[in-house]
């Protein structure tokens, strides 16, 4: 049987692959790469990812606002992103959504309002949501708790953290998504955390063009690579890797409320 990956949270909108975009995505599938969920972090990227998943039969949109955004969002920026996901069958999930206090730490409360307004709208849409959650753990759980009851199983996006908090979020419901981070040499923790999570609860992205993994460190990163996620995961926990695989393809398709092919 041949490789089928699910690429679970790709930027393939973003300007770094507007010279050999239509080149990557031809070649998806001879690269074992059977899907890709392009991702949303504002509204115009939103529509963006909205018109290629519409012109690609293998691509998928998620559309959202990115908290590097949230002091920036229209009035009515979520009338925009319901309208979009309403009227585009292809539309599966919102995100890229969360908190980052990394590069925004004075837009916290901003953060906070808008990530809480996009759950409420994954909720009424019956749509599952990508979770960006980078140095606000806390503030992320907290606003899961208040929100998230009646959401839709949910993604932990590009995860970081440590085993207790990857516990939570499986007790909470949500899959554990990984990303080139956990090939790294020194990402010791985080393949902790692998051999914990079960594969039941695993989703596989590239994140791309961040994040290449080993051995593409210094790459633009691209859908191709997902390979080496795949392959170091399995390693670490023991498995076969078409066995890995298949499980992590089938909770893509459980998540987004897709029929397997």
């Amino acid at each position: 049987m041949p490789l089928k990956l699910f690429d679970m949270h790709a930027h393939l909108t973003d300007e770094r692959f507007d010279i050999d975009r239509a080149f990557i995505i031809n070649d998806l599938r001879k690269e074992g790469v059977n899907y890709v969920l392009n991702m949303g972090t504002s509204l115009n990227d939103s529509k963006a990812s909205v018109k290629l998943a519409n012109e690609r039969p293998y691509i998928y949109a998620a559309v959202g606002v990115h908290p590097d955004g949230a002091s920036e969002v229209p009035c009515d920026y979520i009338s925009k992103l319901e309208e979009l996901a309403i009227e585009n069958d292809k539309v599966l999930a919102i995100g890229e959504i969360g908190l980052d206090y990394h590069y925004e730490p004075n837009t916290k409360e901003a953060q906070k309002k808008i990530f809480a307004e996009q759950i409420e709208l994954a909720k009424k849409l019956g749509l599952p949501i990508s979770i960006h959650s980078r140095e606000a753990t806390q503030d992320t759980i907290d606003i899961l708790k208040e929100h998230g009851n009646g959401l839709r199983r949910s993604i932990m996006h590009c995860f970081s953290g440590s085993t207790e908090t990857a516990k939570i979020y499986l007790d909470l419901g949500y899959y554990i998504s990984f990303a080139g981070p956990v090939t790294f040499k020194s990402a010791h923790k985080l393949k902790e955390v692998a051999k914990y999570v079960p594969a039941e609860s695993m989703l596989i992205e590239t994140d791309c063009p961040y994040l290449a993994p080993t051995p593409m460190r210094g790459r633009r990163n691209e859908p191709k690579f997902l390979g080496y996620i795949a392959d170091t995961i399995c390693n670490i926990k023991g498995m076969l890797f078409d066995d890995f695989c298949d499980i992590v393809y089938k909770n893509s398709f459980d998540v987004l409320g897709l029929k397997e092919d």
